[in-house]
């Protein structure tokens, strides 16, 4: 299905970086490295390379990474794109600095224990975790996102399942958002920057 998605020639969800990047900002530096996962078309990991970053992401669809590979060679940056599944993944290849998941909703409570699980085991000691995605109050927008309850995040949820992390933003808001196709208009949002307590 996702493949499909991304076969087209536009971007799903444009190629500007998410809005939730202006707030990671602050908290990156050049030379760090990133892992983005499940990274679509390139929007953030592009951005993040742009950065100064040394940026590995991957995706599970082909058209996607190619895509993504495109936007990278258009605004002259270098990332290691690769196409990857979240579940086979091997998250303890090396440690990162920053890994971020922005909209990897697309699984239900036991999946989405596996993929936290992996990011934990994917940041280095001291390093973050970035997390955006929408709150369940989006089933009322409609506006993008997996229309499926137990995929959505809430404060709570992000609180347990990253106890022990220092929580440098938690934070649920809603805001109009044009991201391409996919994500437009008024949103039910949460961002979630947690720092590794290593």
């Amino acid at each position: 299905m996702w493949n499909e998605r991304y076969a087209g020639q536009e971007y799903l969800f444009g190629t500007a970086p998410a809005q939730f990047m202006d707030r990671l900002g602050p908290h990156i530096a050049a030379g760090q490295s990133a892992l983005c996962v499940a990274d679509g078309e390139g929007r953030n990991s592009v951005w993040l390379a742009e950065q100064g970053l040394d940026v590995t992401a991957f995706d599970f669809a082909p058209n996607a990474v190619d895509k993504a590979l495109a936007l990278a060679q258009t605004r002259g940056v270098t990332a290691d794109i690769r196409q990857g599944d979240v579940t086979t993944w091997d998250w303890g290849a090396r440690p990162y600095d920053l890994v971020a998941g922005v909209f990897i909703q697309f699984f239900g409570a036991e999946g989405r224990a596996r993929v936290f699980d992996g990011m934990k085991q994917a940041v280095a000691p001291g390093g973050l975790i970035a997390l955006h995605g929408y709150t369940p109050k989006q089933l009322e927008y409609r506006t993008g996102g997996p229309g499926v309850l137990e995929n959505l995040y809430t404060e709570d949820l992000l609180a347990e399942a990253f106890a022990g992390y220092e929580m440098l933003r938690l934070e649920s808001y809603e805001a109009e958002i044009d991201e391409g196709a996919g994500h437009r208009g008024r949103s039910a949002l949460i961002d979630m920057i947690a720092r590794h307590p290593g």
